[in-house]
């Protein structure tokens, strides 16, 4: 199973934020042990870095996505011919747009979100951590 993670659920678990941690630190963890194959667009993590590096500092935001981030959620190529297709989109959030199409380019079979309501034109199911949660829960039965 491939999935992509959206920015703000990487955001959720670099910076610990209390309400949305739990779950997604347990989709963390699942594909740390590689329950599934978890990407993150290349685009996604100059966001998370510039977010992160108000938040802990540049040095430890760095050292967070080299350390922890990256290695469990695989950089997924970001294209000219991403960008393009994602224009074409025209969907309210352009940054949306991009993470749909780098899904789709890899054949993602889920992106994990917290704006699930943000990918409705999509074809690509965008759910919450806690619903990925449970629907890998579900497959397993």
């Amino acid at each position: 199973m491939k999935v992509l993670i959206d920015t703000n659920v990487a955001l959720n678990i670099l910076l610990k934020q209390d309400k949305f941690f739990p779950g997604s630190k347990k989709v963390f963890d699942l594909a740390e042990i590689g329950i599934f194959n978890a990407f993150i667009s290349a685009s996604a993590i100059t966001d998370i870095y510039y977010i992160a590096s108000k938040k802990l500092g540049k040095e430890a935001a760095r050292e967070n996505i080299k350390q922890h981030l990256v290695p469990v959620f695989k950089p997924a190529t970001v294209t000219d011919s991403h960008i393009y297709k994602a224009l074409d989109l025209e969907w309210e959030d352009f940054e949306d747009s991009v993470q749909y199409i780098v899904g789709e380019s890899f054949s993602a079979d889920y992106i994990v979100t917290r704006n699930a309501q943000d990918y409705t034109s999509g074809s690509i199911p965008a759910v919450t951590p806690e619903q990925f949660l449970q629907a890998i829960t579900d497959t397993e039965k």
